[in-house]
């Protein structure tokens, strides 16, 4: 988020595009011929949404650098650069035309996370926040725009698809005054339920803690429930949904954590809702793949 609360940006790099039709009909037995930079850049005027699947011809990685297409991350010491040269989908209520995303983004973690968390209790899905706390300049070509502000980066890895180890996924995090704090919750395929709260200290050190008491969050307007966490008897509101899908959603709330009032970044997704063949039927429009 920039430091006014005018614009927002998310940046997932994908290897194996858990969210992908074309590398669920695949079988998924090649994630290397499945990548895509979803780049989701909110502000007002100038939204853009982009998520091209590439083929394994367009990729290039090594320890220390990603190249999807024409848009690459690599680590400058602690700095994660990553550059952008995308071709927007279409977000309505925006004209349905396709717009540039090009530009920089400098990711400088405040502190680097060094462990690693097993999400499902089984260790088939692992999480990694690598900077629960960072700092972030947003330089663009096209939108012309560039800003300042916080954010965060992890890294999630499965040896499995989403879908088949979890129904519900609920995630937040939250910069407090001092600490920074990030909430799971997840709900199995076999019904049972996993929970996760952490809360970093500024050296990134990690604290697990008893997750506050479970708040219900307005269904969104595909009817999707979800769920947070805040403090007992505090009320959790709404600020703005930014993803609105009829499997995921992804909004800032105003909360209240360990005794701090704060905002947070909250997102649900509902894994049997992606399994159905009439999502899968319409993901193809939002994530187009590049023919070379």
């Amino acid at each position: 988020m920039s430091a006014d609360g005018r614009n927002g940006l998310t940046i997932i790099a994908f290897v194996g595009s858990v969210f992908s039709p074309w590398y669920g009909w695949s079988g998924r037995g090649r994630p290397e011929n499945h990548c895509a930079l979803n780049v989701a850049f909110y502000g007002p005027g100038c939204d853009r949404w982009t998520m091209t699947e590439r083929g394994e011809g367009q990729v290039e990685r090594d320890a220390a650098n990603l190249r999807i297409g024409p848009s690459a991350l690599s680590w400058d010491g602690d700095d994660l650069i990553i550059r952008i040269d995308e071709i927007t989908a279409p977000v309505p209520p925006m004209p349905m035309l396709p717009k540039r995303l090009k530009g920089t983004v400098r990711v400088s973690p405040t502190a680097i996370n060094a462990e690693s968390f097993a999400i499902d209790g089984a260790g088939r899905h692992v999480w990694r926040p690598i900077a629960p706390r960072a700092r972030i300049a947003v330089t663009l070509d096209e939108p012309a725009l560039s800003w300042t502000g916080e954010g965060y980066l992890d890294t999630n890895a499965g040896v499995e698809p989403l879908e088949d180890a979890f129904a519900v996924w609920d995630w937040s995090r939250a910069h407090l005054k001092q600490d920074s704090a990030v909430l799971y919750d997840l709900k199995k395929r076999d019904g049972s339920a996993l929970s996760l709260a952490l809360r970093f200290d500024r050296h990134g050190r990690p604290e697990p803690v008893e997750p506050p008491a479970h708040a219900a969050l307005p269904k969104t307007v595909w009817r999707m429930e979800r769920h947070t966490r805040s403090d007992a008897d505090r009320p959790v509101e709404v600020v703005h949904t930014w993803e609105d899908t009829p499997f995921y959603s992804r909004s800032a709330i105003r909360t209240h954590l360990f005794g701090e009032p704060c905002e947070a970044i909250h997102e649900s997704l509902s894994l049997g809702r992606l399994r159905s063949p009439f999502v899968r039927g319409m993901l193809p429009f939002r994530m187009p793949r590049a023919l070379s």
